[in-house]
Parts: structure tokens; sequence; C-alpha cells
């Protein structure tokens, strides 16, 4: 029976973030759902944006039991997936992502410059967006091929849902989870890129956290793995035979 792989995409992206990664699973294996996240794609006019309105929707869209991939601002609601609900999630995959900031005067500075981006995009084109997105140093060395691929998906959003999303599940606006995360049960992969410095210590962190999660570091890969590095990231989420 094939197992229901949930895959949770990035901010700013949509469920086409995971185009890539598809054609490379396993099929005989899993079939993937792949939800849009509010503030995204088909789901930008839904509300509240909320990690809990993410969470069941995912929770409601999902089988009763399922494994659960998320990459990066995907990887934090995973986690408050698995949190919520941690009888229904067989497997827990987080790729380039972190369990927030647990100083409360950096999450209040990050608070701070989601707000001022947000205000911003309330006034932007979704193409000026795009530019100012994937102009972050986090994304420098993206391959032409997948930069421009990861545009398209960048377009297919609405920059005041995304202004509503960064104030309402932002970095800055997440409660810290990594005392909570000792308390998970089912097999952890974290899957993270060689040149990804910020999110390599945040792989060590999750290791100290979590002992019996596997780490996975991709080759020559940055932060934006399901478009840089496909193959090997359907590799680390689909694990052993």
């Amino acid at each position: 029976m094939l197992e229901t792989l949930a895959l949770l995409h990035g901010f700013g992206g949509t469920h086409r973030a995971w185009d890539p990664v598809l054609p490379e699973l396993d099929r005989q294996r899993y079939n993937a759902l792949v939800p849009d996240l509010r503030g995204h794609g088909t789901k930008a006019g839904v509300r509240p944006i909320s990690f809990a309105g993410c969470t069941a929707d995912v929770l409601a869209a999902a089988p009763p039991e399922f494994v659960l991939c998320g990459y990066s601002f995907g990887g934090r609601i995973a986690q408050h997936v698995a949190l919520a609900a941690p009888e229904r999630v067989t497997r827990l995959v987080l790729v380039s992502t972190s369990a927030g900031i647990d100083d409360e005067a950096g999450r209040a500075e990050r608070r701070a410059q989601d707000e001022r981006l947000a205000a911003d995009l309330e006034h932007m084109t979704i193409e000026q967006y795009a530019d100012r997105w994937q102009a972050q140093p986090l994304f420098a060395g993206t391959p032409p091929e997948a930069a421009r691929w990861w545009r398209e998906d960048l377009l297919r959003n609405d920059p005041v849902a995304l202004a509503g999303a960064l104030r309402g599940v932002g970095t800055g606006e997440m409660e810290p989870l990594w005392d909570r995360l000792a308390g998970l049960t089912m097999p952890v992969t974290i899957v993270v890129g060689d040149r990804d410095e910020k999110f390599l210590n945040f792989a060590e962190r999750y290791r100290a956290v979590l002992p019996q999660a596997e780490v996975v570091v991709i080759a020559g890969a940055g932060h934006g793995l399901p478009r840089e590095a496909p193959r090997e990231l359907a590799a680390a989420i689909q694990g052993p035979v």
C-alpha cells in the first residue's frame, strides 16, 4: 500500500515548488500530497494566516498516517503539525529549516524586519517582490536555471497575501519549538545543503535536540534544495528502501 508523503513548500512559493522533486520519487512507494499553505497560491485568500490554521489545513488534507516533509517555511509548519499530531506522522523530514528564534530580542528584531517587508509588499508588484526575494544573500549561488524556474513559482503569488503571511507565520512571529522537539519519537531526517552555512548550524542543533535524527548534507547545494538538487533531495526524503 502506498504511503502518503505530504510536501510543504517554502515562503513565497506554491505547491509547484516540488515539481522538480516529484519525478524523482518512487511512485511505487509514495503518493505525494502537495498543498498550498495559507497566504500562498490557491490559499492566498484563506484567513486567518496562522500556524494553527496552516496546521489544521495539513491535518485535514492528510490521511490518518503520513510521512511529512517541509522545506524552509514549510519545515516550520511541518514541526507544528508533528507536535500537534505526533501519532499521525510516521516520519518527519525537515529541509533547510529551523525551530525558531529562541532569543526574545532576536525574535523582536526579526518581527520588525518582517513588518517592514510586509509594508513594502503591499505596494509592490509580484515581479518586484520576486526580484527582491531572489536577491537575498541566503540564495547567493543559485544556478541560473534553478533561479529561472524558481522565479516562475514566486510569480504565482499575490504580494498582499504574502504580506499577511509574513505577519501571521513569519519567522519573527513563531514561538520557538526547540524545547518541545525532544518529545517526538517518530524517525526524523534533517536535510541541508553544504553551502547553506546558517542552516548547517541549525542542523547541528537539531542533532543535539534529536540525537536519533539522521542528518543529510547535500554537496554543492545552497538553501534552495528542491530546485537546486531535486534528485539528491528526493533520495534523502525517501530514505533507505
